[in-house]
């Protein structure tokens, strides 16, 4: 079993999800991973699918230098957004494995929120790439530690008014 950086208060109405070395941009899948933090499962991929579309963008918050500017990034507060499409891609296929088991757990798929999400850089992959006058400059990937966990949304319930 593999040791996540956070762990769900109740086990049995959680289920989790999480990648390794993955091969997509750091700072990329971080912001795309803080757009959907906290938010239901259901509600996250439609935006997702979303972004992939160029429907709707991802705002850039920490990572903004050098980053263009779209009218889409409004509804966030932010001017700086992109449509990170690979990084994308990754965070909803671990959703949707995190959905699939805790659909085997007997939870309640519709129920679902993103509790926790990280983001961590893997050791970067090393390439060279060959540059005029027999120089020799660094090719550097930088891959992506990436992990998810869902938890089944508790019904609120309400006070009872005592009548004293």
């Amino acid at each position: 079993m593999v040791r996540y950086a956070a762990t769900p208060a109740n086990p049995s109405k959680s289920a989790s999800a999480r990648g390794s070395y993955l091969r997509v941009s750091f700072k990329n899948t971080r912001e795309a991973a803080q757009a959907v933090s906290g938010w239901e499962l259901q509600k996250a991929l439609t935006y997702l699918a979303n972004v992939k579309e160029h429907k709707q963008a991802i705002p850039f918050r920490r990572f903004a230098g050098s980053i263009g500017r779209t009218a889409q990034g409004k509804e966030f507060g932010v001017t700086k957004a992109r449509w990170p499409v690979k990084s994308v891609g990754f965070i909803v296929d671990l959703l949707k494995n995190a959905e699939a088991s805790a659909n085997v757990k007997g939870l309640d798929t519709s129920k679902l929120i993103i509790k926790h999400i990280q983001v961590n850089q893997a050791p970067k992959q090393r390439r060279r790439t060959y540059r005029a006058h027999g120089r020799i400059n660094p090719y550097m990937a930088n891959p992506t530690h990436l992990e998810v966990i869902l938890v089944e949304k508790d019904e609120e319930i309400t006070k009872a008014v005592s009548k004293q």
